[in-house]
């Protein structure tokens, strides 16, 4: 396999309205860095006409367009546009230009200078809404307190990596995966740098809140046994107040008789219910673990790969 300096992974889904401008700013950038370059697109099942127009950039040299065969999810296309690159370094980001394809170059420089396994970027000046930069900064401080690593912004996704820790994670055949955590677990020296951030070109997020909350749990069930501790250590203080209620609850009883007892008796249910909700909680957590272990064993890919589209020479589509 012919190998090439920088590659370049980008997931689309229903990004008709940004295509052209992201590639009219995006091919310009890699070849005035006068390095060989390879632009991975990845069609991640969309129903407008975004695969039509990817199909046109294939005729291109040095642009491949991968077909899946329906929608995984972001995590999912990235991990097969890294299934095929032939870059010794990979730069991942989104089709939506909010990463602005001029700030590459400033992640290439720091990947040669350094010698890092993995750059990641800082959004300066972020121009999201509320809603999604309170998420985003929960997923950040977990991210910091489970991989034990100090990067501050883990959601942007303009980052670097070198080949072999991109093939590491390749080997690891995870699903629903967290790709910037994961890339940690092979990295010896990881770095930030700053970054400008951009408002939405055109179309709407395909990252709502409910794809946040699931990448949130993903990031957590991915990497920590966390939240199965939290329930263990509740149930033994729920289980140690409910005797020492029980105990109040007799010595009240012989204190102040029966009359006493059976006027509290709605508190009684609500505390019941209380405790009969935490109980399905719980049992909700540890079926989501269990059910995340019966689809690893089942050993279902994490992508399937429909077409793959690139020019064997000029105007020449395979």
């Amino acid at each position: 396999m012919i190998r090439v300096q920088v590659s370049v992974v980008i997931p689309v889904y229903n990004e008709e309205a940004n295509l052209a401008a992201l590639m009219g700013r995006l091919l310009p950038v890699m070849k005035e860095m006068g390095k060989s370059f390879e632009v991975i697109l990845v069609d991640d099942g969309s129903k407008d006409n975004s695969l039509n127009l990817l199909k046109e950039f294939a005729a291109s040299p040095n642009i491949k367009v991968v077909e899946l065969t329906r929608n995984y999810g972001q995590h999912a296309a990235i991990m097969a546009g890294f299934s095929i690159v032939r870059g010794n370094m990979i730069i991942t980001m989104d089709a939506d230009l909010q990463n602005p394809p001029e700030e590459i170059p400033n992640l290439v420089r720091v990947m040669e200078e350094g010698r890092y396994d993995v750059v990641g970027t800082i959004r300066k000046g972020r121009k999201d809404s509320f809603l999604r930069i309170l998420p985003s900064k929960i997923i950040n401080m977990v991210a910091r307190k489970i991989t034990g690593v100090s990067m501050r912004d883990w959601g942007c996704m303009l980052r670097a990596y070198s080949r072999p820790v991109v093939e590491r994670m390749i080997e690891c055949h995870e699903q629903a995966t967290f790709i910037p955590a994961l890339a940690t677990v092979f990295a010896k020296r990881v770095t930030e740098i700053e970054v400008s951030h951009e408002e939405r070109f055109g179309g709407k997020s395909n990252y709502p809140l409910r794809k946040l909350i699931n990448l949130q749990f993903d990031l957590v069930a991915s990497f920590s046994n966390l939240p199965i501790k939290l329930i263990m250590y509740g149930g033994i203080l729920m289980s140690f107040t409910g005797v020492c209620f029980g105990l109040f609850l007799a010595v009240a009883r012989l204190v102040y008789g029966v009359r006493w007892a059976a006027e509290g008796i709605f508190t009684l249910f609500a505390i019941l219910f209380v405790f009969v909700g935490l109980q399905f909680f719980a049992l909700g957590v540890i079926g989501e673990y269990i059910g995340r272990i019966y689809g690893q064993v089942r050993k279902r890919p994490e992508y399937v790969i429909e077409n793959i589209y690139y020019a064997i020479e000029e105007g020449d589509i395979r």
